[in-house]
């Protein structure tokens, strides 16, 4: 007689098991190949003084710092405007809306924003953030367009997040006599920190990589800030709407230049999640 727990092996189990192996190999095959494609055509062009000098006709015609400036502000910009409305917006339709109808309206509204192509956001930015309100090609316009861009991945992560919280935590804290917002901002929201961060983490590889939406509204201007605030009314360029230009211009060795650095940039970001993931767990642990 064979036993209930004896392993038995099915012809099924190791082809799908071989199928998962080739697939998990051919991805991670295929982002190093990448990696290396850009990095082997990047390197022979990279000069360290083109990171730290903005484009100039005369002197630096490859300076890239200006470009890197504005893909902060723009990152900076960005998720000061859609973390506030994302995340509030999702601990609402999670914690706080009592109809379900209403609920589920908002998601198919963010599910369907998520699917619009980001050319739509931009000229929707032109018209209305640029003509309309006045503010015409600057970093701020594209701000406000990227914020509507990034919307639906912030509130769905949220939203998945905070549904992960086990039910348990929320009745001992009613049962201690809790209010809710108290409840939240010291139960709920520590418990699901990580998946929030992981959602931002997402949607600033977004702002990133944008580049149609921003040609609209931010435009390509590579010029050094003057002070920190008047710079969000001027126009910016960022790295990848600079990569366009290099690639129209058949400018191709500072194209992988700056696939170069917009690899080691969403690395880092990664990598800095990934820590403060592990070192919020490790505190709340402790």
């Amino acid at each position: 007689m064979t036993s209930i727990t004896a392993k038995k092996t099915r012809i099924s189990d190791n082809i799908l098991l071989a199928l998962i192996g080739i697939c998990t190999f051919f991805s991670a095959a295929l982002i190093v190949v990448i990696i290396v494609y850009v990095f082997s055509k990047g390197i022979p062009f990279f000069k360290f003084k083109d990171l730290i000098s903005p484009q100039s006709a005369l002197t630096n015609p490859n300076g890239l710092l200006g470009n890197i400036i504005n893909t902060l502000y723009i990152i900076l910009g960005t998720l000061l405007l859609a973390c506030p409305i994302g995340i509030g917006g999702a601990i609402y339709l999670n914690e706080y809306a009592k109809n379900k109808k209403f609920v589920e309206a908002v998601s198919f509204a963010t599910e369907v924003l998520s699917g619009i192509p980001s050319i739509i956001f931009g000229l929707f930015g032109m018209i209305f953030f640029g003509e309309l309100l006045g503010f015409k090609y600057s970093i701020l316009t594209g701000c406000f367009t990227l914020t509507l861009l990034i919307l639906p991945i912030i509130i769905r992560s949220t939203q998945t997040a905070l549904a992960s919280v086990p039910e348990s935590y929320r009745e001992a804290a009613r049962g201690l006599g809790a209010t809710k917002w108290y409840m939240i901002h010291t139960v709920i929201l520590p418990s699901c920190l990580p998946g929030i961060l992981t959602g931002v983490i997402l949607a600033m590889g977004r702002i990133i990589a944008e580049s149609a939406a921003l040609l609209f509204t931010a435009g390509s201007a590579y010029l050094m800030p003057r002070d920190f605030f008047s710079h969000f009314l001027e126009s910016g360029g960022t790295l990848t709407i600079q990569l366009y230009i290099a690639m129209t211009n058949a400018q191709y060795g500072q194209a992988f230049v700056i696939g170069m650095i917009l690899i080691v940039l969403i690395f880092l970001m990664n990598a800095l999640a990934k820590w403060i993931i592990k070192h919020f767990d490790v505190n709340t642990k402790e």
